[in-house]
């Protein structure tokens, strides 16, 4: 049993107080505990899977407890117990980053946890993105982090006495291995349940068999608070059929696509393995299918939880330290007879609060807007990635085009702050940017670009626009000018022909990447001089806007052919060259009448990928031709955003005709049209976080209604209008303290004052 210890007195609460930075974020407390883990894998590398261990403590708290934080890495991940109870509830803690340049610490109020006498912490460590060994396309299996799990704690606690104690992590602490015998972020999670050690948790138990734990190197990054909302189960779902194959496996339908995991309930002999197999669609027999799926991912199962059963009654287990993308659930050895009951879902991701929503009389916009949002909780599990399944991967490209959609629906602005963090620690000395982050190396050279890297740019910009908040861009305008300067080094007068273009474009005319990738390197470089005025740069801002001069000359002569027509007349072409802002003024009426007379002429289908699926509509809707909006969003034919409703979708697909994976966010900008263009509440640079508010509501034929609300930072904001035969009724709330204006569709401005204003005009 581990020996009994006095606590050791704490520093000063003064200068363990975390103050705030200049940028509002907490300042990273004095750390005093090293980092522990397994002595006998010490100067080894981390290429032999070992189980997950437990590394525990026992100490003695003399007298009662006024107050105690824990303060906690642990590396992949980590889920810590006091006297036998979870502390917390978080999952996949804590969120990635480049572990070698930042790492992230929890912190926990465990007051009602600890008693006076004996008190003991356990810790089980799974390895997640820090000992990424599945061998896979993007090589995070060879980050430059890699290594066992490990972790560092402090434990400070005020007694009622007033005196102040400290547990730290530390030599003394013990480890031994546990039931999580393999995990693997992209593989699963195998758990025997015969290992489970009861009472490891708790004090008085006999830990004589355990190891003492060693003081090894950290991960080399810099420990900060992690202030952004952590990974939790958010929603339970029961699954709504199960069908039993010929084989004697079942597989559930959880009639949704999600991340996250299954819970298994089960009874059965000790020894009995039951094999969870995860999927996003099944086969004409009704088997899962993962063609295509698992074709990165070089070791290992795919998707898969393994469960050996203790045989001591009923049984219920899920995975902690893996997640999956699915809607069914391939089970096998389970022993007797499959009930609805056997499984749950866990629907897992990073727990914003909700801060918007929109509803319309369009049953196809409502389940669009139902499908894009799951698609984007799907797709942020600690950070924004493409897909919750073949990859996990953070592609910049994706995430920044999204993010308005984030930002309107959910209060993700602090969870892009971190991950900000990252795609800054990834940037190479030359301004150089990788297209995934966190990353291993792997896609500078391939897979970036402007239309990607800007994400760097762009989201601090967009935080900026729907919440006030520009300490990101304070933070980190150094690593936008040395991108800028990049930039201009892949520049041949002007012009950027590196990057990746519109991609998944259906369009046979594939848009030369030089037409997205300049008009991104001009964006860039619009929104540094912008950036630089604000942080008082003003020599710097005047170079930045001379540059972009250069930029749109160099463009406009490259890619405009006249009579309103980019490149081949491409939609993607057309929309970016006005989306970007580079369109003469004299010419933009000529270029929206084009994209107008392309979309009618291909029936409303699309004919762009994921860059014109941004572009068309946002362009169209602010030229005031949101009736082509409506069609093209709701138009049923392949391609097309209502086609995948047709296909049965429940979240936003990777490819138009469905193939591949089921859940993607690159195309989800719908939402945020909805919000910004059809309801009408408009994002205004001037009066950032809608410190004043602009509605301009566009009603369209085809829709009768639609409502939509905003938690902005002063308070609420909704807009609504609902057309009946007496005409259109604008309905506006603002909240306390905020004025605007509501610009109605014939002209007329109405002054909008804090409360609720109703306007209904004759209808035309």
């Amino acid at each position: 049993m581990t020996e009994k210890a006095i606590l050791k007195p704490a520093a000063s609460r003064s200068r363990r107080r975390a103050a705030a930075d200049a940028t509002g974020r907490p300042e990273p407390r004095a750390w005093s505990a090293p980092w522990i883990g397994r002595y006998d894998q010490m100067f080894q590398y981390a290429d032999q899977m070992l189980p997950a261990p437990l590394f525990r403590r026992e100490f003695t708290l003399d007298g009662a407890v006024r107050k105690a934080t824990l303060h906690i890495c642990g590396l992949g991940y980590y889920v810590a117990r006091i006297n036998g109870q979870r502390v917390g509830d978080h999952v996949l803690d804590p969120v990635v980053t480049q572990y070698d340049r930042r790492v992230r610490y929890v912190t926990y109020d465990v007051t009602r946890l600890l008693k006076a006498g004996a008190n003991a912490v356990g810790v089980m460590l799974g390895s997640g993105w820090y000992n990424g060994h599945t061998v896979e396309f993007w090589n995070l299996d060879r980050t430059t982090w890699r290594d066992y799990p490990k972790l560092t704690l402090e434990l400070d606690v005020e007694l009622q006495s007033g005196a102040t104690v400290r547990l730290n992590a530390d030599g003394s602490w013990r480890f031994i291995a546990g039931p999580v015998l393999f995990d693997g972020l992209r593989n699963g999670e195998h758990y025997d349940a015969r290992a489970e050690r009861p009472g490891w948790d708790q004090p008085g138990y006999n830990d004589g068999d355990w190891q003492p734990a060693a003081i090894v190197p950290g991960p080399g990054g810099v420990l900060e608070p992690q202030t952004a909302p952590p990974c939790r189960i958010m929603q339970t779902l029961t699954p709504v059929s199960v069908r039993k194959l010929a084989s004697g496996a079942v597989v559930y339908d959880m009639g949704q696509n999600m991340a996250g995991w299954a819970q298994l309930r089960v009874s059965g002999p000790a020894c009995t393995e039951v094999v969870l197999r995860y999927a996003e669609r099944c086969n004409a027999e009704g088997d899962i299918d993962i063609t295509n799926y698992d074709r990165f991912v070089k070791s290992g199962e795919f998707q898969t939880d393994r469960y050996t059963l203790k045989g001591e009654g009923e049984e219920v287990w899920e995975p902690g330290f893996t997640y999956h993308g699915f809607q069914y659930v391939r089970v096998e050895g389970l022993p007797g007879e499959p009930t609805l009951d056997t499984l749950r879902g866990r629907v897992v991701h990073t727990s914003f609060d909700e801060v918007g929503g929109v509803e319309t009389s369009s049953e196809t916009l409502n389940r669009l807007q139902t499908c894009t949002r799951w698609a984007y909780v799907g797709n942020f599990v600690g950070f924004p990635t493409d897909c919750p399944h073949r990859e996990k991967n953070g592609w910049t490209g994706d995430a920044h085009l999204a993010a308005e959609t984030g930002l309107w629906n959910y209060g993700a602005a602090s969870a892009y702050g971190e991950w900000l963090d990252s795609i800054a620690d990834c940037q190479r000395p030359s301004g150089q940017l990788p297209c995934i982050v966190p990353c291993s190396g792997w896609g500078y050279n391939w897979g970036s670009g402007p239309a990607w890297d800007s994400a760097l740019i762009l989201i601090p910009w967009y935080i900026y626009l729907y919440t006030g908040d520009r300490s990101h861009i304070d933070r980190l305008y150094p690593a936008m000018a040395r991108y800028v300067a990049y930039l201009g080094t892949l520049a041949t007068g002007h012009i950027v022909h590196f990057g990746l273009g519109d991609w998944c474009s259906v369009d046979t005319r594939n848009v030369p990447s030089a037409v997205t990738s300049t008009a991104y390197y001009y964006a860039d470089t619009c929104l540094l001089a912008r950036f630089a005025r604000m942080t008082g740069r003003k020599k710097e801002a005047a170079a930045f806007e001379s540059q972009a001069v250069c930029i749109r000359r160099a463009f406009n002569a490259a890619f405009y052919r006249g009579n309103g027509v980019y490149a081949d007349g491409q939609m993607t072409a057309l929309a970016c060259a006005v989306y970007q802002g580079l369109v003469e003024d004299d010419q933009r009426a000529a270029v929206v009448d084009r994209l107008a007379q392309a979309v009618e002429q291909n029936d409303y289908k699309v004919s762009f990928g994921i860059l014109g699926a941004k572009y068309v509509p946002r362009v169209l809707a602010e030229n005031g031709r949101a009736d082509v909006v409506l069609r093209l969003f709701t138009q049923p034919e392949l391609p097309g955003w209502a086609n995948w409703l047709r296909q049965g979708a429940t979240t936003l697909r990777e490819n138009w005709d469905g193939s591949d994976s089921q859940n993607h966010i690159m195309f989800g900008d719908i939402s945020a049209c909805l919000y910004q263009y059809f309801a009408g509440i408009v994002p205004d640079p001037e009066h950032p976080g809608f410190s004043q508010v602009t509605v301009r509501p566009q009603p369209v034929d085809g829709l009768d209604s639609i409502s939509a609300w905003y938690r902005a930072p002063a308070g609420i904001i909704r807009s609504a209008w609902t057309r009946d035969a007496s005409g259109i009724t604008f309905d506006v709330t603002l909240p306390e303290g905020v004025t605007g204006v509501l610009r109605l569709p014939d002209g007329k401005s109405v002054p909008l004052v804090p409360g609720r204003q109703r306007v209904t005009c004759p209808s035309s």
